[in-house]
């Protein structure tokens, strides 16, 4: 509480309570302590604009309590909850307490061509709650899957501010991870702790948490550090994942090896639990509970050895789009980008690709193609179309090997 007068220009009540998520019972408590205590002392006169309650300001004993407090920590906020309320809560919304059934997965890729089989092996991976390998050649779909499966999962879950753990502050909750929901109410089984008909402020809110990492994802960033600066801790980016989805794009590209990242994860995949470790030296537990997704374009078996495929119990293999998922998706593409195309012309497009480029079909040429329309159109002065020069420009931009002398696309 001192630490967050000296940084704010209002020391009211309310004004503290705001700061610190903390029920006016509790704050009262604390400015009688301070008083008791002879660090505050109230100005009655000195109101804030438009305020009735009286300022508080620092005696010279309080300043010095809250110098020592900052030299601790210059951690300003909410008030942490304890590392038990923690865990609790993380098992009260465990991300199995849903379940994602073949319609809601289907509704989910209503837009997208997807291979058959992969909302069949997709959904019980899904209600599993274990860990994924997506595998694939480049290009088809695993990051954009990734984050569909993010969109399936509803329930409304609490995050707080910040945990504490043997007096160190880790600052959990981040605005551009944690999407917040406005709810006083409780969620079915997944209900943020209450005293009477308060709704401790100390908890948010939100979505389901999605973080992407690719490959600047370190083995240091998978470990608590404090900053030096401020001497608090930022929580990882697993952990800021808690209770959603947490997808490592590009994995077994990242600068550390990619068996070095897997025995990371063996302990919380086989049992649960993520054990972590202060710069104090003082370890503590957490439940692990979130979907873990392993994104690749590497063959499998040269990620892992023989024991670690047992932590992945899901593998889904996303190839190459079918000649008939090609063409449906060249013309939803070019349905979005308000032009049309032929059948004849997306054969053409194949044949070429093939024959001429050497280059497996992928679900992402499509897009890449059309996108390049709009362009050679402006330098022209036309109006955008799929006309044969352009799309014959726009394949030989897919690679860097171009024929000697192409042959334009038929119309």
């Amino acid at each position: 509480m001192l630490k967050s007068i000296s940084v704010n220009s209002e020391a009211t009540h309310s004004s503290i309570a705001e700061t610190l998520k903390l029920p006016p019972f509790a704050v009262q408590e604390l400015f009688e302590q301070a008083d008791a205590r002879q660090l505050l002392e109230a100005h009655t006169g000195m109101r804030g604009f438009g305020s009735s309650e009286p300022r508080h300001l620092f005696t010279r004993k309080g300043q010095d309590w809250a110098h020592e407090a900052m030299a601790q920590n210059e951690y300003v906020g909410p008030a942490p909850v304890t590392l038990d309320a923690l865990r609790s809560q993380i098992k009260r919304q465990g991300i199995t307490n849903e379940r994602i059934d073949r319609r809601a997965i289907q509704q989910a890729f209503t837009d997208l061509v997807v291979p058959g089989h992969l909302i069949g092996e997709l959904g019980p991976a899904l209600n599993s709650g274990r860990s994924i390998l997506l595998y694939g050649r480049p290009g088809n779909g695993k990051k954009t899957i990734g984050a569909r499966v993010a969109q399936l999962f509803n329930d409304v879950i609490y995050i707080p501010y910040c945990f504490e753990v043997e007096g160190q502050v880790i600052k959990l909750f981040h605005p551009m991870v944690h999407q917040t929901i406005n709810r006083s109410v409780e969620n079915d089984g997944a209900a943020v702790v209450q005293r009477g008909d308060y709704l401790d402020g100390r908890w948010v809110a939100c979505r389901r948490p999605y973080v992407l990492t690719g490959g600047e994802l370190t083995h240091e960033m998978l470990d608590l550090s404090v900053d030096p600066r401020v001497r608090f801790y930022q929580a990882q980016l697993h952990i800021k994942a808690l209770g959603g989805v947490f997808l490592i794009d590009d994995f077994g590209r990242q600068l550390v090896s990619p068996k070095a990242l897997l025995n990371r994860w063996i302990v919380p995949l086989g049992s649960g639990i993520d054990y972590l470790k202060l710069h104090t030296g003082k370890s503590f537990d957490l439940t692990f509970d979130e979907l873990l997704i392993f994104s690749t374009n590497m063959p499998p078996q040269e990620l892992m050895d023989t024991a670690l495929p047992r932590r992945i119990p899901y593998k889904i293999e996303l190839g190459a789009p079918s000649p008939d998922e090609y063409h449906r998706i060249f013309l939803n593409e070019a349905t979005g980008a308000g032009l049309t195309i032929d059948d004849a012309t997306i054969e053409d497009i194949i044949i070429q690709l093939g024959a001429r480029y050497e280059m497996p079909l992928a679900s992402y040429q499509p897009r890449f193609i059309i996108e390049q329309i709009p362009a050679s159109a402006k330098f022209d002065g036309a109006k955008p179309n799929l006309d044969p020069e352009c799309l014959t420009h726009a394949l030989a931009n897919l690679s860097a090997r171009r024929p000697q002398a192409p042959r334009a696309l038929s119309a």
